[in-house]
């Protein structure tokens, strides 16, 4: 099995491939409004035309390229292309502020490649294992984690719990507009058409984020280019910064596959889940948020991470583990194979093969990021006259390519500006947007947990896994409190 491992390594075809799939998945990743899932959609075709293993190996690093291209924009010009990038945001940009645009993107890319290549070798290695532990989970397990991920967001992502908790309020108000998932009944539509399938994330993301950052420059100032001025000598983190952020790399790498590995998961929660555990592990929380390189550590490790650990239950088990696996499932069945116990027993060489090519994948992605750190930063060159009306143009192609509907641009204006105002009275929006994305998870898991329970809530304590993550979310809850009182305690002491 070791060399079909490593024929793909040094394949001229699988290496061609995964080098064009990655440039293609870094530019789907910066744009906002597309993602991985879309990419491979959209080249799915191409599953036709080559064999099983290289046609697998070019999707898979479109699928590692656009997670991390996702952090690319998010750092920059705080317009993350993908929700797996909102965390990485919120150390990220202020980073970038600070004239550090090149350590934050050398870190970015440093987490990524240790969280994928980590997940790669869980996947190799572990991969039946973990399954069986994701067969454990069903919907009170799922409703727990995605409480879990909510508690988090609202807690770690500034330094306001409350104004935090307000956004998830929020965004669960905004992912409830629709129709009934369980009985389909129309809720907060207005009794308009456009509103009858709900509002996607993807355009509350780019409104908040993209939109709202653009009107907030433009109040700053129209014909100047940004004040970058940083020479990039160096591509990866300083070993100060490595030193500072090993345990994050470690502990990141291994929790961001375990979850990857849940179906349903994916890399967003993966991201908040290890952002917030870089927090819990810092010598100094309360820098982050304003530029911590932890933070970005710790978020990047943990979306990068989840990727290898979503394609475990896809090979293994032949459950999708996040919307990319999903395309990715449906294009291993256009080739003819089945994921699951029976892949591994009847195709074992060709398994390992696609092990080689998703290890090659993040070595590709490395590769390319070093060389190309010192090419992205000069998006900071542009004079704002060009680089606004361009974010503009993106963001409105994004929203609208999403169902084909001007209804969806006028939608991304409104969230445009009221990711203006709260960036003005200095609410955060990276929870509304991660409320958005939970939400329908949520209600959906806790709605199939009464039912299966004839309405009683004791099911979530008859799980122990649910009871666990329940228990997790009351502590995060309250951890932020803790952390203050002891930090008037230690002044009460110097004085």
């Amino acid at each position: 099995m070791l060399g079909a491992f490593l024929s793909v390594l040094i394949s001229p075809l699988s290496l061609g491939l995964c080098v064009l799939g990655v440039s293609l998945g870094i530019g789907i990743g910066v744009l906002p409004g597309l993602n991985a899932s879309m990419g491979i959609a959209i080249l799915l075709p191409l599953a036709y035309v080559f064999e099983p293993v290289p046609a697998m190996v070019f999707f898979f690093g479109i699928y590692a390229g656009a997670i991390y291209g996702g952090s690319i924009s998010a750092i920059l010009i705080n317009a993350p292309g993908t929700t797996a990038a909102v965390a990485t945001s919120f150390d990220g940009y202020p980073l970038t502020e600070k004239g550090e645009a090149g350590r934050a993107l050398g870190m970015a890319l440093f987490g990524s490649a240790v969280g994928g290549i980590v997940s790669t070798i869980a996947l190799i290695l572990l991969a039946p294992q973990i399954a069986d532990f994701a067969l454990a989970f069903g919907p009170p397990e799922y409703f727990g984690l995605m409480v879990l991920g909510l508690s988090l967001v609202s807690t770690v992502s500034t330094n306001s719990p409350l104004k935090s908790f307000v956004g998830v309020f929020i965004g669960l108000l905004i992912s409830s507009v629709g129709l009934d998932p369980i009985i389909g009944v129309p809720r907060f539509n207005f009794n308009t058409m456009v509103l009858m399938t709900g509002i996607d994330f993807i355009i509350v993301l780019i409104g908040m984020f993209a939109l709202s950052t653009v009107l907030i420059s433009l109040e700053k100032s129209i014909g100047e280019a940004s004040n970058f001025e940083e020479e990039i000598t160096s591509q990866l983190p300083s070993l100060k910064d490595i030193k500072r952020c090993w345990k994050i790399l470690t502990a990141g790498s291994i929790l961001g596959t375990i979850i990857g590995a849940l179906p349903g998961a994916g890399a967003t929660i993966s991201s908040f889940a290890n952002y917030g555990l870089a927090r819990n592990m810092s010598k100094h929380p309360e820098e982050f948020g304003k530029g911590n390189i932890e933070g970005v550590c710790g978020a990047e490790t943990g979306n990068n991470s989840a990727a290898g650990g979503a394609m475990i239950p896809m090979l293994t088990m032949g459950i999708p583990g996040s919307e990319s696996t999903a395309v990715m499932l449906g294009a291993l069945m256009i080739l003819g194979l089945t994921p699951g116990p029976l892949l591994f027993e009847q195709q074992g060489k060709l398994v390992y093969q696609m092990f080689g090519g998703f290890l090659l994948a993040n070595i590709i992605f490395l590769i390319i990021g070093l060389f190309g750190i010192r090419y992205f930063v000069k998006i900071l060159r542009i004079p704002n006259a060009i680089l606004f009306p361009t974010v503009i143009i993106f963001t409105v192609v994004g929203s609208y390519s999403m169902r084909n509907q001007w209804a969806d641009v006028l939608l991304l204006t409104i969230f445009g500006v009221v990711g203006y105002l709260f960036r003005k009275f200095n609410f955060p929006v990276g929870p509304i947007v991660i409320a958005t994305v939970l939400g329908p998870l949520a209600e959906m898991n806790l709605r199939q947990s009464l039912i299966m329970s004839d309405g009683s809530w004791t099911i979530f304590l008859d799980s122990p896994i649910a009871l666990v993550l329940i228990v997790l979310t009351f502590v995060s809850f309250l951890f932020p409190y803790f952390g203050n009182l002891s930090r008037v305690k230690n002044i009460k002491v110097d004085r």
